[in-house]
């Protein structure tokens, strides 16, 4: 999988359009949970997009510290489903860890997790801080990697 970090100037309509299809792909439609996905970030955000061929098959946004959180943050993690066994999931965590590193010189990094993947985001160092809560009706926990 080939790793490409843009800002949202930097995207292309088609990329753009690639992005919003995967998140309402897998947030809207397969999570069977209508939320509004387009909430003004993505203009501030970094993007990082996972890509086999030409497919966008994953994908995370990132923050610097003191926009989405006091620490750097990482969100609306995702990977197209028919891809999820290729371990794509891990690759564009390290890519988003690492970005935030190198762009915004910290390792301090904050991210709300749904509760099914908090080993998947402890394998990576982060740690579960604070209590369970609801977001979207989707059952959510703070994390954050020191």
């Amino acid at each position: 999988m080939q790793i490409k970090i843009v800002t949202f100037e930097e995207l292309s309509l088609q990329e753009l359009y690639n992005l919003l299809q995967l998140r309402a792909e897998v947030f809207v439609v397969e999570q069977d949970c209508v939320y509004q996905d387009i909430d003004g970030k993505d203009q501030k955000a970094l993007h990082v997009l996972g890509l086999e061929k030409d497919e966008l098959v994953a994908y995370t946004r990132i923050f610097p510290p003191g926009f989405y959180f006091e620490e750097a943050a990482i969100g609306r993690v995702v990977v197209k489903e028919k891809y999820r066994k290729n371990s794509y999931g891990h690759e564009i965590l390290k890519a988003s860890v690492k970005a935030i590193e190198e762009r915004f010189h910290t390792g301090r990094i904050k991210l709300s997790a749904q509760t099914y993947l908090t080993s998947f985001y402890e394998n990576h160092g982060f740690q579960q801080i604070g209590e369970g809560y609801l977001e979207d009706g989707i059952p959510h926990i703070a994390m954050i990697k020191a």
